[in-house]
């Protein structure tokens, strides 16, 4: 048995304009002429044009001419000057309230295609990944800082090369347009390269170059490069970025570091020593978690980061896009009011019983 929902505030703004008009009309009527109420009739055309559409707004205020008309002659106000005046008002205010509701629909017009637009933006920059890739069962989960925003400077991929599946995660200094601008430039780098070259040193090192030509000053991208190409065993290269997590199969959580950190993408100095790569053991039943520091950086009311090894074990639930939901919503809770950073986490799934050299593309 299911209860029934409350009225929607829409329900209750289209109603309105009618609930006005009847209550002016029956106070008039009750009350009398000396009260002054009828030029208040205008209110039901006002509000529709501020949530209807012109055409509606011009049948209320016909209605509301015929109910001005109406109560000035019961009243006898069309004697004087009075009836004259209110009846002026109320089609003063249906001509402005049909002019509202043209603008107004033409500005939503214009701001659903703007939104058709950045949705065909997101799907280009941030494709969905694969479900599978692999061996790998992936999820992925992007909460953007700015207000009804999609996408941001936060990037995640996942590609199936002859290499192995190769994975990024990154972070771009700053918010808006500009970090865009520089997900996308990585990120289109990282689709070629990734089927081009042959290890992990020279992925990072086409994607170095291309944010060096796109970069100005001392912006930079925090990312961190994986890739699973042999049995029980993931590759990583770190450009600064926040450690994996990886989930046992008992629920027991770390973060393999590398042996030194590189320089993030766009601050690499010519001719200083590269990236090291590091191998992680990754078996069957295990869970490593990529993301971006708008999730451990999260703070509560009282100014604590996001515990994100203490909340390992939501990650059990055996459907990948579950467990990162349960994981999301718990950042959310955490978080005292709305987020300050990008946030986006990749959780990958070993699910094969063998990682050869050769992976099919999706």
């Amino acid at each position: 048995m299911t209860m029934k929902e409350p009225p929607s505030h829409g329900m209750l703004l289209s109603c309105m304009p009618v609930a006005v008009m009847a209550v002016v009309t029956g106070v008039d009527v009750v009350a009398g002429p000396g009260v002054g109420l009828l030029p208040l009739v205008s209110l039901g055309p006002a509000f529709s044009g501020l949530v209807g559409g012109w055409r509606r707004t011009a049948v209320i205020g016909v209605v509301a001419l015929l109910l001005c008309v109406g109560l000035g002659l019961y009243n006898g106000l069309f004697e004087a000057s009075r009836g004259f005046a209110a009846l002026g008002s109320v089609a003063g205010v249906t001509g402005v309230g049909i002019a509202a509701a043209v603008m107004r629909s033409r500005r939503e017009t214009e701001l659903a295609g703007v939104r058709s637009i950045a949705e065909v933006a997101q799907r280009v920059l941030l494709r969905p990944v694969p479900l599978t890739a692999g061996p790998l069962r992936v999820a992925v989960s992007y909460t953007s800082a700015v207000a009804e925003a999609r996408i941001g400077g936060d990037l995640y991929e996942v590609v199936a090369s002859p290499h192995g599946v190769r994975v990024i995660v990154g972070d771009v200094q700053g918010k808006g347009l500009a970090a865009v601008e520089t997900a996308a430039v990585v990120l289109g780098a990282f689709r070629e390269a990734a089927h081009d070259e042959p290890d992990l040193v020279g992925l990072g090192e086409r994607l170095e170059r291309s944010v060096a030509r796109e970069l100005e000053g001392e912006k930079f991208v925090t990312a961190i490069l994986a890739e699973f190409g042999s049995d029980h065993e993931v590759v990583f290269v770190n450009y600064g970025h926040p450690d994996p997590m990886r989930v046992r199969r008992d629920g027991t959580a770390d973060f393999p570091q590398p042996p030194s950190y590189a320089l993030p993408l766009g601050l690499g100095a010519p001719g200083s020593d590269g990236p090291k790569p590091y191998p992680v053991s990754f078996a069957p039943g295990e869970q490593l978690l990529l993301y971006t520091d708008g999730v451990t950086e999260a703070r509560d009311d009282q100014g604590a980061f996001y515990p994100l090894a203490e909340r390992a074990h939501l990650l059990k639930d055996p459907d990948p896009h579950s467990a990162l939901i349960a994981l999301r919503e718990d950042v959310v809770r955490h978080a005292a009011g709305p987020p300050h950073d990008d946030a986006a986490m990749l959780l990958l799934r070993y699910h094969g019983h063998g990682m050869g050299k050769s992976v099919p593309a999706d």
